[in-house]
């Protein structure tokens, strides 16, 4: 999988899906493969954005076992981050899966496709050990997880459902039972152009941003002074990022625009439209106290991605199976946490009404970075734990 360089929004993105649907239907399972309508969702009210150019996409959902609601669902997603810079690569090639000192090396290695290819490998093994199901077992393949998530929101749509579902995303061994939110904005800060040479004769737009920067990061101190106590330990679970800055098109002029763009971290339960609204009155207010801002306001709008917050009630008994698996498989102990990054959590537990946490391979930390890796025992002991976890819950039998 890892060789199969799917990018969210390229060609191979739809490659990976038709090759989960070859695998599941040489399995036997029962496969539903669609066309997503584009235009069609992108017109839905609760459409959760995206970020990168797509021209088609396509979900996958296999069944397996008698009738009725699936018992569980895994769930994957295949698209991956784009490399950056080549050079900060070993041997300057992210698409290696090169297997090293046991450790799988390439881009979503962890992020997610060791979580994939978790799910695959019980697909095959109920399979191949010729287990009989008493309930039946679902594993998704989506695309868009990472500009959005609207592979998993098609899924929900189309009414595939199931009693519970694992998102196998890496949790470094620990369950994950709650996702804070992330919203992407855009901020256009304008600015007065005149030579170089004369710069006080206009107003540079990264001067008249700096105050803006400035109650950012105060927003960013206030939302983080009281966080839910999933997130002990984590110093900053909402963060507010600027990912990027543009400004000027000529060295020797004053800049008349700059364009900023970052993610806002949404508080659990927070409705991510009172999350923009704290934003944006953040801004209007570092405006309203700038001589230059008060007559000329910066414009904030939200395109890209559009993550909601979203968690599991930890009483359900989808989390008590998951935590003793572990202990049974694992031969330890494993703690439930809050994740500060956003995820196809929230559709399944939102629109889909389907109980859902995190529990897979990988170290998030190495995630869309040139040194992303898994390691191969830690792989084999969390599919070993789904592998308990579906046992039971489709009650597997000889």
């Amino acid at each position: 999988m890892i060789r199969v360089p799917s990018v969210t929004g390229s060609d191979a993105e739809s490659d990976l899906q038709h090759w989960h649907t070859s695998r599941l239907t040489t399995l036997g399972f029962d496969v539903d493969t669609w066309k997503l309508d584009l235009d069609d969702l992108a017109d839905h009210p609760d459409h959760p954005g995206t970020e990168a150019a797509r021209t088609e996409g396509y979900g996958v959902v296999g069944v397996l076992g008698p009738p009725g609601i699936p018992a569980l669902v895994l769930q994957g997603h295949v698209d991956v981050v784009p490399t950056g810079d080549l050079d900060n690569w070993v041997d300057r090639d992210p698409w290696s899966g090169a297997i090293k000192q046991n450790v799988v090396h390439g881009r979503g290695a962890c992020d997610m496709k060791a979580g994939a290819a978790a799910n695959l490998a019980i697909a095959r093994a109920l399979v191949a050990s010729g287990v009989k199901l008493e309930r039946p077992f679902a594993l998704h393949a989506v695309i868009s997880e990472e500009d959005g998530g609207i592979g998993a929101f098609a899924t929900m749509l189309r009414g595939h459902t199931g009693e519970a579902a694992v998102i196998t995303e890496p949790t470094s061994g620990n369950v994950v039972v709650a996702n804070a939110g992330a919203l992407t904005f855009a901020l256009r800060v304008h600015g007065h152009a005149t030579h170089g040479s004369s710069r006080l004769a206009g107003h540079s737009a990264l001067d008249a941003f700096l105050p803006v920067h400035a109650a950012i990061a105060e927003l960013e101190r206030e939302r983080n002074a009281h966080p839910d106590a999933l997130f002990d330990g984590n110093v900053l679970p909402y963060p507010i990022s600027i990912g990027t800055v543009r400004a000027g098109d000529w060295a020797s002029s004053v800049p008349d625009l700059l364009i900023a763009e970052g993610r806002l971290g949404v508080q659990l339960d927070e409705p991510p439209a009172e999350a923009r609204a704290a934003l944006e009155r953040a801004v209007a207010d570092a405006c309203s106290r700038d001589p230059w801002l008060r007559d000329h306001p910066v414009e904030v709008t939200w395109p890209g991605g559009q993550f909601a917050s979203g968690r599991i009630d930890t009483g359900h008994p989808l989390v008590d199976e998951v935590v003793d698996s572990i202990r049974v498989a694992e031969g330890r102990d494993a703690s439930l946490v809050g994740a500060p990054y956003g995820s196809d959590l929230r559709h399944y537990t939102g629109i889909g009404g389907i109980p859902t946490l995190h529990y897979g391979p990988g170290d998030v930390r190495l995630a869309h970075g040139p040194r992303e890796r898994v390691d191969i025992d830690e792989l084999l002991r969390a599919t070993r734990t789904l592998a308990v976890l579906t046992a039971r819950r489709c009650g597997v039998h000889l």
